[in-house]
């Protein structure tokens, strides 16, 4: 991404999730929008240097991590994100290990190819277009599942550990 204009197409196709993403944690408007700033700042000033797999993943990621460096410098009020994230604090290790009993538990409730195409996904980093050629499925089937096995394992999530475990998940893939 050496040219400017795939640099503006990327800001116009992420910018607005980028910033309701921000927007959801901080729950603070000139934060998220300085963070959003400050991640596509960052990207253009290093465009020479950077190898990008995935916008998107390499974006949301820049942004969590913005939002933690905020959080750590109380530039908003951290009530929202102590709620949302204490997960992220450093427990001791059997809290871990509770955790990844959780996650292994919660994983083996779900069907088998809807597991495969979670774990290819999260675990493996593959995009929907690598799934679907390795399994023979359509793109819009390996979607389906996705979505439906992030669904399920929110819906089983019924205490908070668990659901900051599918939290957690969700935001290692951004």
């Amino acid at each position: 991404m050496k040219h400017r204009t795939d640099f503006e197409q990327l800001y116009i196709q992420h910018w607005e999730k980028l910033y309701a993403f921000c927007y959801k944690i901080t729950r603070d408007e000139h934060l998220s929008q300085n963070i959003v700033q400050d991640v596509f700042t960052d990207l253009w000033e290093r465009r020479e240097s950077v190898y990008i797999e995935s916008a998107a993943n390499y974006l949301f990621r820049a942004a969590k991590n913005q939002i933690f460096k905020a959080y750590r410098e109380k530039r908003f009020d951290t009530v929202v994100i102590d709620e949302s994230f204490e997960s992220y604090q450093a427990e001791p290790e059997e809290d871990e290990n509770d955790r990844i009993t959780t996650l292994y538990t919660l994983l083996e409730n779900l069907p088998e190819k809807r597991k495969e195409i979670l774990i290819l996904n999260k675990l493996e980093r593959m995009d929907v277009g690598q799934i679907a050629l390795r399994l023979d499925l359509s793109p819009q089937t390996v979607k389906n599942q996705l979505t439906s096995a992030l669904k399920q394992l929110r819906h089983q999530a019924s205490e908070p550990t668990a659901l900051l475990l599918i939290i957690g998940i969700y935001l290692t893939i951004l």
